[in-house]
């Protein structure tokens, strides 16, 4: 199953039942590299995630294991905010995606 770290909005729930009808169980984590910087765009405030330059950064988040229906769904809600999807180390090892700036 694929792992999507989330730092913003995918951890809330009224946004989970929404874009997937459930709630999902997560797991506390942090990616390693990145930093979280302000975004605003259109006058909505987001937040976003960028490497960083220290290698020790880290963003915490939560980690869900997602189906890949659930995936797709959560494409389509972060690409409404021209968000996209790589690949992050995660602090305890193994990598997730992790949704940034498309711009």
């Amino acid at each position: 199953m694929p792992r999507v770290f989330s730092y913003g909005s995918l951890q809330k729930d009224e946004v989970q039942l929404t874009t997937f009808g459930v709630l999902l169980p997560g797991v506390a984590a942090e990616i390693v590299g990145f930093e979280v910087v302000n975004l605003y765009r259109e006058g909505k405030h987001l937040a976003n995630v960028v490497r960083s330059r220290s290698p020790q950064s880290r963003v915490s988040g939560t980690v869900f294991e997602f189906t890949a229906l659930q995936l797709a769904a959560a494409d389509d809600y972060e690409r409404a905010d021209n968000y996209a999807r790589i690949a992050a180390p995660l602090a305890a090892g193994g990598e997730a995606w992790v949704y940034v700036d498309a711009s």
